[in-house]
C-alpha cells in the first residue's frame, strides 16, 4: 500500500502538468481564431460604468437586507418582552436593538452614499 502511495505521489505532479500544459495549449490555438469571437457584456447598458454598477449592487443587497433587517426588529422586539423586567435581559434586548439599527443604518446610508455618487459622477461625464 504504501508503495503505491509512493507511486502516485510520484506521478501526480506530472499528471497535473500534463493536464495544464494540454489545456494551455488549446486556449493558445483559439487565442488566433479572431474571425468572430467577441466579449459580450453580460450586464444590461444601465450598468455599463462602475458607478452604476455599484449603485446597482448596493440597490441588491438593500433589496435582500430589508427583510432580514425587519426580522431581526422583530426578534429585538420579542427580546424586549421576554425580558419581563429582568435587568440582564432588558440590557441584552437594547445592545440588540441598538446593533439592528446601527447596520440598518449602515447599509441604508451605503445604498445612499453609492445612488449620490453615481448620480453625480453620471452628471458630470454627460455632456
Amino acid at each position: 500500500m504504501r508503495i503505491l502511495l509512493a507511486y502516485l505521489k510520484k506521478l501526480a505532479n506530472p499528471v497535473f502538468f500534463g493536464i495544464v500544459s494540454l489545456l494551455a495549449q488549446t486556449v493558445i490555438a483559439r487565442a488566433d481564431d479572431k474571425s468572430s469571437t467577441f466579449l459580450e457584456n453580460p450586464l444590461r447598458a444601465e450598468y455599463s460604468t462602475i458607478p452604476t454598477f455599484i449603485a446597482g449592487a448596493l440597490k441588491a443587497v438593500v433589496i435582500i437586507a430589508l427583510p432580514i433587517i425587519v426580522l431581526f426588529f422583530v426578534i429585538a422586539g420579542f427580546k424586549f418582552i421576554s425580558a419581563q423586567g429582568n435587568p440582564s435581559a432588558l440590557d441584552e434586548a437594547r445592545k440588540n436593538f441598538m446593533w439592528v439599527v446601527i447596520g440598518a443604518l449602515l447599509i441604508m446610508g451605503a445604498w445612499v452614499l453609492a445612488t449620490l455618487i453615481a448620480s453625480t459622477v453620471s452628471k458630470l461625464v454627460a455632456p
